[in-house]
């Protein structure tokens, strides 16, 4: 195992996997297929994927020193094993793109109109990579002066909205008009790997937990606010915006923020709140690619991960304008191709497979055990 000497508490698990879990979904259309009972999706979304969650916690506990990348290779030998965790790590770097690319496209829509996307990408994950060559310490120490901030400037947002008169709960109604087959399809399809199912990249920071019995708990509470916050969030969207122009709209939020008029002097929120997205934006994507630069080390025992993170940082820069043309064919393949062909394998499948797999094989060893001192 080729790992960063480095240690996390539980405080910092916690803030990192609220700031993970906002990131990019604060910024795209969750659960918006649902319509007016978008906000629901996501909760259920939620509750499945503190089931995941718990999946990945159990692999922890038979292999509680070493990540996704060695433990599959423990599990299932090291032909296949490598295979696994080479397709892992190639999954958290085009993760890492796809994020990438959608504040990338962000900040084009909402502020800088006439720069070319390379250069707001590169800016970003020069940022990112900035961090990776850091270590995991510096940028949960980083997320810790945010977080207060972050979760500040929410509160803040919200209360402008309630104060401007925007909120209209009318427009929530009728919950559950066509039951709960469409608000099951959505969350089966989407608010289950976006973003609860992503939690799979912490396979790869457990092990720098200093407290691991706290994990789990520290795991389900990090998605229990989120859900919650994402959930509140989706249903403001709503009520300001109606389920009909959220439905149309590529970064809801901001629309919603735009609406704020108070006093007639108090207006034009939407940059401020935009630094906010894009500040979780860096988290997420930072997490996803310092995931693929360990894993490559450890994958290819490479001793310091430094040396990988300017060849891997500009081949997810270049990935993420290659990956599609425009923006709403790269929406279309994040929610068509991704989740079929990568999110429902790689965060359910796989995971569930090394489990079964890893519960045999310790039963297994343990009867051996018990037969030789007989």
């Amino acid at each position: 195992m080729n790992m960063e000497r480095a240690q996390l508490n539980a405080r910092q698990l916690l803030v990192l996997a609220i700031l993970f879990e906002h990131g990019s979904a604060m910024v795209i259309p969750l659960g918006v297929d649902a319509r007016q009972d978008g906000w629901i999706a996501i909760v259920c979304g939620m509750v499945f994927g503190w089931m995941l969650f718990f999946v990945y916690y159990l692999i922890f506990t038979y292999y509680p020193l070493v990540p996704l990348t060695s433990y599959s290779q423990q599990i299932i030998g090291p032909f296949f094993g490598k295979g696994v965790a080479l397709t892992y790590v190639l999954y958290f770097l085009y993760i890492a793109a796809r994020v990438l690319r959608d504040f990338g496209e962000l900040l084009l829509t909402f502020a800088y109109p006439e720069t070319p996307l390379f250069i707001l990408n590169a800016v970003m994950m020069m940022t990112v990579m900035y961090a990776a060559y850091k270590g995991i310490e510096v940028l949960a120490r980083t997320g810790e002066l945010f977080f207060f901030w972050l979760c500040l400037t929410g509160i803040v947002g919200l209360v402008l909205v309630i104060i401007a008169g925007l909120i209209d709960v009318h427009r929530l109604q009728p919950v559950l008009e066509e039951g709960w087959k469409r608000v099951f399809k959505v969350v089966f399809t989407q608010t289950l790997y976006v973003p609860f199912g992503e939690m799979v990249v912490f396979t790869m920071l457990f092990p720098y937990i200093h407290q691991p019995e706290k994990t789990k708990i520290v795991g389900w509470l990090a998605m229990f606010l989120s859900g919650i916050n994402l959930a509140a969030m989706m249903a403001t969207n709503i009520a300001v915006l109606g389920a009909d122009t959220v439905s149309r709209s590529t970064f809801p939020l901001l629309n919603t923020i735009r609406e704020i008029r108070v006093a007639n002097f108090l207006e034009r929120l939407d940059v401020l709140f935009m630094i906010a997205l894009v500040v979780g934006g860096f988290f997420k994507i930072s997490l996803f690619f310092y995931a693929g630069v360990i894993g490559t080390a450890d994958l290819f025992r490479v001793k310091e991960h430094q040396r990988l993170v300017y060849p891997l940082g500009l081949s997810v820069l270049l990935l993420s304008i290659a990956i599609a043309s425009n923006f709403s064919e790269h929406i279309k393949e994040g929610l068509n191709i991704v989740t079929l062909y990568m999110h429902i394998p790689l965060q359910v499948g796989i995971p569930l497979l090394l489990l079964l797999f890893a519960i045999i094989r310790h039963r297994s060893s343990f009867l051996f055990r018990k037969q030789e001192k007989k």
